[in-house]
């Protein structure tokens, strides 16, 4: 466990990047959503219904990351205008400060992120609602978010396998892999993370599904110095065994600086890949320039000469099939890129519900829980984050 000391200064530095980094749209194509059914977590939610929608069109879900909201993240990331292009509807729920003052999905708080309560509920009553009014295939449903919400689709796809046919983790953790605060800064950090074995099965006890699991796109910059390159690995290692896939991939390749791994299932389907984005920190990857990239770059939407919207597309088969661009094949498996640390490491989007509705913190010795608590709500406080 680190010290108390580093958790609180990083509470400090959250301050100004919160008011700095928040990417809050002047205008916005989304419609509210409205009617959806129970909201146990007090989520809001919107919807994009682009002309182009066809009978029987898949939905994307997409979770934006600590400090940003829904239009905004749309804006950065580009979906609505990826579903301009293939047909497809988006639903972005958006978090609340009333349950979380830094706009955090909370992925991790026990009442949160499981089947049947919380937020991960209010999200599944969402997607069936989406699904219902517009005609949308509920085999084609599918996940993605950066961050908080990258650590939220984990959840997601853990706690109702059966409702979404592939997930997009950016930046994320994976599922149950904390719950507590403590717990959460120590897995941001890569420190501490259960083993695989033990994240494989939290996944199979999240739900009594016993698969097809959904597919996985995994992107993680590999100088993140706020949620750490090695919780790529450890998103790969809990749910490979799901799929039945090797634990070395079954392809590499290169695409510009970065590397592209994808492990297959016993039939030579692709079901787990992973972006490594070489030097890229904490946010989302975007091809803002190209002809086929979107979004716009800002707090958290880092332009890196790859679009993460389109690829993730692809490997979902919402887009049509081509070639990428450049890529030179590597016949064996090679290692993980290392993680590079940069120059700083300062408080960025992807701080977890620490600032839940609730903080709280559990230690074997009760004796000096309410010492301990006094002192991150002080914090808390100080940082502006807890009244």
């Amino acid at each position: 466990m680190r010290k108390i000391s580093d958790t609180i200064s990083r509470l400090a530095a959250l301050r100004a990047a919160r008011a700095e980094n928040g990417f809050i749209p002047t205008s916005s194509r989304l419609t509210p959503l409205s009617d959806f059914g129970p909201n146990p977590g007090g989520l809001s939610g919107f919807v994009y219904i682009p002309h182009t929608l066809g009978a029987n069109a898949a939905l994307v879900v997409v979770l934006h990351g600590c400090t940003q909201n829904a239009g905004g993240y749309d804006i950065g990331a580009g979906w609505s205008d990826m579903a301009d292009r293939y047909g497809f509807a988006v639903l972005f729920p958006e978090q609340q400060r009333q349950n979380n003052p830094n706009l955090c999905f909370n992925w991790f708080a026990p009442g949160d992120n499981r089947r049947g309560a919380g937020e991960a509920y209010s999200i599944r009553q969402m997607v069936a609602a989406v699904t219902a009014r517009h005609g949308l295939d509920p085999a084609r449903v599918f996940v993605t978010g950066l961050s908080a919400g990258g650590a939220m689709t984990a959840v997601m796809l853990a706690a109702y396998p059966e409702v979404f046919a592939g997930g997009a983790i950016i930046a994320g953790l994976p599922y149950a892999s904390a719950a507590t605060v403590s717990q959460a800064f120590d897995r941001m950090r890569g420190h501490g993370m259960p083993s695989a074995l033990e994240l494989t099965a939290r996944v199979r006890d999240a739900s009594d599904h016993a698969g097809p699991w959904p597919t996985l796109s995994i992107w993680h910059g590999t100088a993140d110095a706020t949620v750490r390159h090695g919780n790529a690995q450890a998103i790969i290692d809990q749910w490979r065994p799901l799929h039945g896939a090797r634990t070395a991939p079954d392809h590499v390749e290169t695409i510009g600086a970065h590397t592209r791994r994808a492990w297959t299932d016993a039939s030579g389907r692709e079901v787990i890949e992973e972006y490594a984005i070489h030097g890229m920190g904490h946010g989302t990857p975007l091809d803002t320039l190209s002809e086929e990239g979107c979004g716009a770059s800002g707090a958290y939407m880092l332009e890196a000469k790859i679009s993460s919207t389109q690829l993730i597309c692809r490997f979902w088969g919402l887009a049509q099939a081509s070639e990428r661009r450049a890529a030179s094949i590597v016949t064996k498996p090679a290692p993980a890129p290392r993680e590079q640390e940069p120059a700083n490491d300062l408080v960025g989007n992807a701080m977890p519900q620490i600032f839940a509705r609730r903080p709280f913190i559990h230690d074997q010795h009760a004796h000096r829980t309410a010492g301990v608590r006094k002192v991150i709500e002080d914090a808390l406080r100080s940082a502006g984050l807890m009244r």
